[in-house]
């Protein structure tokens, strides 16, 4: 762990990050950077540097639990995969899902 003693500076890189993201996304954050936030984003930035890092994230609606990890996720240059659910998804869409990220991870070397 690294101490960063000015949380100025600490919030002004995150926010460079988001800006970052809204320019490369079609989906806009908006987020408040609170310190519990920071912090969130903080963990959530550490899991994902560890080999096999991975985590379940528990809270109420609305608490930011995607939204900060798309932000973390971002950071450490990483692409985000989210199942589309509907209705008709079934175990056929789930295969197809699980077949097109795993040949993206694996054929195509990313993250």
């Amino acid at each position: 762990y690294e101490f960063i003693a000015d949380h100025e500076k600490m919030v002004g890189v995150i926010n460079e990050y988001m800006d970052d993201f809204n320019q490369t996304s079609t989906n806009k954050l908006t987020l408040i950077l609170f310190m519990d936030a920071i912090q969130h984003i903080c963990r959530i930035s550490r899991i994902l540097r560890q080999p096999m890092g991975n985590a379940l994230l528990l809270g109420v609606g609305g608490s930011g639990r995607q939204s900060l990890t798309k932000l973390a996720s971002h950071m450490a240059e990483y692409d985000c995969f989210q199942i589309e659910l509907s209705k008709n998804y079934g175990p056929s869409e789930w295969r197809e899902d699980i077949k097109r990220i795993l040949m993206k991870a694996g054929i195509q070397y990313q993250h």
